[in-house]
Protein backbone atom coordinates (compact mmCIF):
# COMPACT_ATOMS: atom_id res chain seq x y z
CA UNK A 1 0.00 0.00 0.00
CA UNK A 2 1.45 3.33 -1.02
CA UNK A 3 1.19 6.37 1.16
CA UNK A 4 1.69 8.79 -1.72
CA UNK A 5 0.03 9.28 -5.07
CA UNK A 6 3.30 8.87 -6.99
CA UNK A 7 2.95 5.93 -9.34
CA UNK A 8 6.64 5.87 -10.20
CA UNK A 9 7.78 4.64 -6.78
CA UNK A 10 6.41 1.17 -5.97
CA UNK A 11 7.10 1.35 -2.24
CA UNK A 12 5.71 3.31 0.66
CA UNK A 13 7.33 6.65 1.29
CA UNK A 14 7.93 6.72 5.05
CA UNK A 15 9.46 10.12 5.80
CA UNK A 16 11.29 11.54 7.62
CA UNK A 17 13.21 8.56 9.05
CA UNK A 18 13.51 6.73 5.76
CA UNK A 19 13.97 8.93 2.72
CA UNK A 20 13.16 7.84 -0.79
CA UNK A 21 14.45 9.27 -4.01
CA UNK A 22 12.93 8.35 -7.38
CA UNK A 23 16.32 8.96 -8.99
CA UNK A 24 17.81 6.14 -6.90
CA UNK A 25 14.86 3.85 -7.61
CA UNK A 26 15.27 4.39 -11.36
CA UNK A 27 19.08 4.18 -11.19
CA UNK A 28 20.86 0.92 -11.99
CA UNK A 29 22.38 0.87 -8.50
CA UNK A 30 25.80 1.08 -6.91
CA UNK A 31 27.92 -2.06 -6.64
CA UNK A 32 29.54 -3.01 -3.36
CA UNK A 33 33.20 -2.17 -2.86
CA UNK A 34 33.85 -5.72 -1.58
CA UNK A 35 32.69 -8.30 -4.11
CA UNK A 36 33.78 -11.46 -5.85
CA UNK A 37 32.90 -11.63 -9.55
CA UNK A 38 30.48 -8.75 -8.98
CA UNK A 39 28.67 -10.53 -6.13
CA UNK A 40 28.63 -8.35 -2.97
CA UNK A 41 30.04 -10.07 0.11
CA UNK A 42 28.31 -8.03 2.82
CA UNK A 43 24.85 -9.65 2.41
CA UNK A 44 26.53 -13.06 2.49
CA UNK A 45 28.64 -12.27 5.54
CA UNK A 46 25.80 -10.96 7.73
CA UNK A 47 23.90 -14.25 7.78
CA UNK A 48 26.47 -15.83 10.09
CA UNK A 49 26.41 -13.33 12.97
CA UNK A 50 22.63 -13.09 12.70
CA UNK A 51 22.27 -16.88 12.91
CA UNK A 52 24.78 -17.26 15.75
CA UNK A 53 23.33 -14.45 17.86
CA UNK A 54 19.73 -15.55 17.30
CA UNK A 55 20.72 -19.08 18.31
CA UNK A 56 22.46 -17.67 21.41
CA UNK A 57 19.20 -16.06 22.47
CA UNK A 58 17.51 -19.42 21.99
CA UNK A 59 20.13 -21.23 24.03
CA UNK A 60 19.84 -18.59 26.77
CA UNK A 61 16.14 -19.42 26.96
CA UNK A 62 17.07 -23.12 26.93
CA UNK A 63 19.26 -22.56 29.98
CA UNK A 64 16.59 -20.45 31.70
CA UNK A 65 14.00 -23.19 31.25
CA UNK A 66 16.17 -26.23 32.07
CA UNK A 67 19.20 -24.95 34.02
CA UNK A 68 21.22 -27.44 31.93
CA UNK A 69 24.85 -26.25 31.68
CA UNK A 70 24.93 -27.43 28.06
CA UNK A 71 22.82 -24.41 27.08
CA UNK A 72 25.11 -22.00 28.96
CA UNK A 73 28.18 -23.39 27.19
CA UNK A 74 26.33 -23.30 23.85
CA UNK A 75 25.45 -19.63 24.42
CA UNK A 76 29.07 -18.77 25.16
CA UNK A 77 30.24 -20.41 21.94
CA UNK A 78 27.44 -18.93 19.86
CA UNK A 79 28.09 -15.43 21.20
CA UNK A 80 31.82 -15.81 20.54
CA UNK A 81 31.20 -17.02 17.00
CA UNK A 82 28.61 -14.27 16.47
CA UNK A 83 31.14 -11.69 17.63
CA UNK A 84 33.88 -12.99 15.34
CA UNK A 85 31.57 -13.26 12.33
CA UNK A 86 30.10 -9.84 13.18
CA UNK A 87 33.53 -8.22 13.07
CA UNK A 88 34.13 -9.71 9.59
CA UNK A 89 30.71 -8.49 8.38
CA UNK A 90 31.35 -5.07 9.94
CA UNK A 91 34.69 -4.68 8.16
CA UNK A 92 33.07 -5.48 4.82
CA UNK A 93 30.12 -3.18 5.52
CA UNK A 94 32.38 -0.38 6.73
CA UNK A 95 34.22 -0.51 3.41
CA UNK A 96 30.97 0.30 1.61
CA UNK A 97 30.06 2.92 4.21
CA UNK A 98 33.38 4.74 3.78
CA UNK A 99 33.75 4.37 0.01
CA UNK A 100 30.19 4.92 -1.22
CA UNK A 101 29.02 8.46 -0.55
CA UNK A 102 25.40 7.52 -1.24
CA UNK A 103 25.44 5.34 1.90
CA UNK A 104 26.62 8.19 4.12
CA UNK A 105 24.01 10.57 2.65
CA UNK A 106 21.12 8.37 3.79
CA UNK A 107 19.58 8.06 7.25
CA UNK A 108 19.35 4.32 6.64
CA UNK A 109 23.14 4.13 6.17
CA UNK A 110 23.87 5.86 9.45
CA UNK A 111 21.19 3.94 11.34
CA UNK A 112 22.46 0.62 9.98
CA UNK A 113 26.05 1.45 10.95
CA UNK A 114 25.22 2.77 14.44
CA UNK A 115 22.97 -0.19 15.22
CA UNK A 116 25.63 -2.66 14.08
CA UNK A 117 28.35 -1.02 16.15
CA UNK A 118 25.97 -1.14 19.14
CA UNK A 119 25.30 -4.82 18.47
CA UNK A 120 29.03 -5.59 18.38
CA UNK A 121 29.70 -3.68 21.60
CA UNK A 122 26.82 -5.38 23.43
CA UNK A 123 27.89 -8.77 22.09
CA UNK A 124 31.44 -8.18 23.33
CA UNK A 125 30.09 -7.22 26.78
CA UNK A 126 27.85 -10.31 26.77
CA UNK A 127 30.81 -12.53 25.83
CA UNK A 128 33.11 -11.06 28.49
CA UNK A 129 30.43 -11.43 31.17
CA UNK A 130 30.19 -15.16 30.43
CA UNK A 131 33.87 -16.03 30.11
CA UNK A 132 34.54 -17.06 33.69
CA UNK A 133 31.23 -18.74 34.43
CA UNK A 134 28.85 -19.03 31.46
CA UNK A 135 25.85 -20.12 33.55
CA UNK A 136 25.83 -17.41 36.22
CA UNK A 137 25.96 -14.59 33.66
CA UNK A 138 22.81 -15.65 31.81
CA UNK A 139 20.28 -14.60 34.40
CA UNK A 140 19.39 -11.83 34.29
CA UNK A 141 21.94 -9.76 32.33
CA UNK A 142 22.99 -12.25 29.69
CA UNK A 143 19.47 -12.96 28.51
CA UNK A 144 18.57 -9.25 28.66
CA UNK A 145 21.58 -8.35 26.51
CA UNK A 146 20.73 -11.18 24.10
CA UNK A 147 17.16 -9.85 23.79
CA UNK A 148 18.42 -6.33 23.12
CA UNK A 149 20.90 -7.63 20.55
CA UNK A 150 18.11 -9.57 18.83
CA UNK A 151 15.90 -6.49 18.70
CA UNK A 152 18.69 -4.26 17.40
CA UNK A 153 19.61 -6.89 14.80
CA UNK A 154 16.05 -6.84 13.46
CA UNK A 155 16.07 -3.04 13.23
CA UNK A 156 19.49 -3.03 11.60
CA UNK A 157 18.35 -5.59 9.05
CA UNK A 158 15.46 -3.32 8.11
CA UNK A 159 17.83 -0.42 7.45
CA UNK A 160 20.26 -2.66 5.54
CA UNK A 161 17.39 -3.76 3.31
CA UNK A 162 16.46 -0.10 2.81
CA UNK A 163 19.97 0.54 1.53
CA UNK A 164 19.79 -2.37 -0.90
CA UNK A 165 16.22 -2.23 -2.10
CA UNK A 166 15.24 1.42 -1.81
CA UNK A 167 18.58 3.12 -2.43
CA UNK A 168 20.09 0.36 -4.59
CA UNK A 169 23.40 0.21 -2.77
CA UNK A 170 25.49 -2.95 -2.87
CA UNK A 171 23.68 -4.35 -5.89
CA UNK A 172 24.78 -5.19 -9.39
CA UNK A 173 24.78 -1.92 -11.29
CA UNK A 174 26.87 0.83 -12.77
CA UNK A 175 25.39 3.82 -10.94
CA UNK A 176 27.33 6.63 -9.32
CA UNK A 177 28.70 6.16 -5.80
CA UNK A 178 27.53 9.68 -5.12
CA UNK A 179 24.07 10.23 -6.64
CA UNK A 180 22.10 8.82 -9.54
Amino acid sequence: METTERASTPFPNLPPVIESDDREYNDTGVPSTVAIAGHPLHPLSVIFPIAFLAAALGSDFGYWLTRDFFWARASLWLIGLGLAAGVVAALIGMSDFLQIERVRKRTAGWAHMILNVSILVLTLVNFILRLGDPASAILPWGIIISLIVGTLTSASGWFGAELSYRHKIGVVGAGSRRYP
